[in-house]
C-alpha cells in the first residue's frame, strides 16, 4: 500500500461496511449537547463526559451514590387496583414495579450523608416517568411529617412528568397535600433542599419542587410547568434555545445552584452542616 492510499479517506461503501462490524448499543449520544461517546465512558454517575448532563437514574442507584446509610420508609404504599381498576393502567404499574423495584414512583427513607442525618426522598423517572400519583403524594407527605416529628432536614430529588392522569383529581390533590406538609416542616424551623433532575415538570414543579429553602438542579435539567410546544402555540412565539433548562432558571432566580452528580454528596453535606450550625 502506498503512502497516499494509507491516508486516503474511506469511501461511503467502506464506511458502511465498517459500521456493520460495530456491535449495536456501543455508542450513545447526549440528548443535550449531542456529543457521541462510547457507553463504557459512562461511570456510576451516568453523566455526559462533555457537558455533565445527567442521564436518568434509578432511585436505588442514586441512593447508593449519596448515602452512607439508608432505611426505607412506607415501602408497602402502592396504587390500589380497586381504586383504579383500569386494566391498562394496572399493567403499567406492574411493569413499573418490575423496572424499578419500587411500589410507587418515589423512594423515601431516613438517611445519613457524611455523618448528617436527614429524611430523603428520590423520585424515580423509570416509574411511569416519576408521575405524581395519590400514593406518591402520600409517601412524600408522610416523609415530611416524620421529618417534622424527628426534627430532621428533608432532601428531595424530583424527576417527574407531572400528575398521573390515570388517577384524575386524586393525583392533582397531592400538590396541596404535600405543600401543607412542607409548610408545617418550615414552621418548625427545619431545612428543606430540593434537587431538580431531568425532567421536573407539571404539577410537581407547580408545588413542592419549588418550595425548598434552597433549590439545586443538575446541569441542563429540563424544568418547567407546561411543555415547550404548548407554550409556543399559546404565545405564538418560538422559545429560546435553552428555554426551561436549569441554567436559564438559575439566571432568572428560580434555581440557587447547579451541581453535577459527582459533587452532590459533598455539597449536600455542606448545606446540611450549615443549617445545623444555625
Amino acid at each position: 500500500m502506498t503512502q497516499n492510499n494509507l491516508f486516503q479517506s474511506p469511501t461511503p461503501e467502506q464506511l458502511t461496511e465498517r459500521m456493520d462490524h460495530i456491535p449495536s448499543n456501543t455508542m450513545m449520544a447526549c440528548p443535550y449537547c449531542q456529543t457521541k461517546f462510547f457507553k463504557t465512558q459512562l461511570d456510576e454517575f451516568r453523566q455526559c463526559p462533555e457537558c455533565h448532563y445527567g442521564f436518568r437514574l434509578l432511585a436505588h442507584d442514586r441512593i447508593k451514590l449519596l448515602c452512607d446509610s439508608f432505611e426505607e420508609t412506607e415501602k408497602d404504599l402502592a396504587p390500589s387496583a380497586t381504586d383504579f381498576p383500569d386494566e391498562k393502567y394496572q399493567n403499567k404499574i406492574k411493569q413499573a414495579k418490575a423496572n424499578t423495584g419500587l411500589n410507587e414512583s418515589v423512594l423515601t427513607g431516613i438517611a445519613k450523608i457524611a455523618d448528617q442525618d436527614l429524611a430523603l426522598g428520590v423520585m424515580d423517572p423509570y416509574f411511569i416517568m416519576g408521575s405524581l400519583g395519590s400514593q406518591t403524594g402520600e409517601k412524600i407527605t408522610r416523609l415530611f411529617e416524620l421529618a417534622t416529628k424527628k426534627k430532621l432536614p428533608v432532601v428531595l430529588f424530583t424527576a417527574s412528568g407531572g400528575a398521573r392522569m390515570q388517577e384524575r383529581i386524586f393525583s392533582l390533590m397531592q400538590m396541596a397535600k404535600v405543600s401543607r406538609a412542607v409548610s408545617e416542616h418550615k414552621k418548625a424551623g427545619l431545612f428543606y433542599l430540593t434537587v431538580l433532575t431531568d425532567p421536573t415538570t407539571g404539577g410537581v414543579t407547580a408545588s413542592f419542587a419549588m418550595q425548598g429553602n434552597i433549590t439545586m438542579a443538575e446541569p441542563h435539567a429540563l424544568i418547567g410547568f407546561a411543555g415547550q410546544r404548548v407554550i409556543e402555540q399559546t404565545i405564538h412565539q418560538k422559545a429560546p434555545k435553552d428555554f426551561q433548562r436549569a441554567e436559564t432558571l438559575m439566571k432568572n432566580g428560580f434555581v440557587d445552584l447547579i451541581t453535577p452528580r459527582d459533587k452532590q454528596k459533598e455539597v449536600i453535606a455542606k448545606l446540611l452542616r450549615w443549617h445545623q450550625a444555625k
